[in-house]
């Protein structure tokens, strides 16, 4: 089985300039950056309309810069009162779907603080993986498999954000990450 060489320094030791620090470009600005699929993997049933509509026009505009697949795990599964139980029951999901040489990016509360220069800087670091997958959890968050699985944990707001919002959220900044590294004017 072929595993991901990562050529860059690991994501927790990943030094993030103060805020004073005028980062206005990604490392990788300019660069030809493989344009690795992107999975997203949230949990959930069915999406509220407006959320459904967002989701789907950022995608439309990733598919420009690489191949981007929405996926859902179902939420508690087995339906358990138990949280302990329906947060392995949806890990499962998760690690189900996890190849060997993907590139995880575990959406977490106590993740890493990104700037939008910085995701475009972790997609670029994905380079030698098949593909980046970034999960999005139910409400109890994830299981301790998949955090010692994901290469990167990251958190998309100091706010607790829902797994919809979340989605919205990820998928607009995974688009400004390519209009970045493509030297592109939507983000200033």
């Amino acid at each position: 089985m072929a595993m991901c060489v990562f050529t860059t320094v690991n994501m927790k030791n990943h030094h993030v300039p103060d805020s004073g620090a005028k980062t206005r470009g990604s490392k990788y600005t300019g660069q030809s950056v493989k344009p690795l699929p992107i999975h997203i993997l949230t949990v959930g049933k069915t999406r509220s309309p407006g959320v459904q509509l967002i989701v789907k026009d950022y995608m439309e505009k990733l598919k420009l810069y690489c191949p981007v697949h929405d996926l859902r795990i179902r939420s508690n599964p087995k339906n358990s009162i138990d949280r302990r139980v329906q947060i392995e029951n949806e890990e499962m999901g998760f690690m189900n779907f996890i190849k060997q040489d993907d590139w995880v990016v575990m959406l977490d509360e106590n993740g890493k603080d990104l700037k939008s220069e910085e995701m475009a800087d972790l997609i670029g670091d994905a380079g030698s993986c098949s593909r980046v997958v970034f999960c999005i959890g139910g409400a109890y968050g994830h299981g301790m498999k998949l955090r010692e699985r994901a290469n990167v944990k990251v958190k998309l707001s100091s706010l607790v954000l829902n797994h919809e919002i979340a989605l919205v959220v990820l998928v607009e900044q995974l688009y400004r990450a390519w209009t970045i590294l493509k030297g592109q004017n939507y983000h200033h």
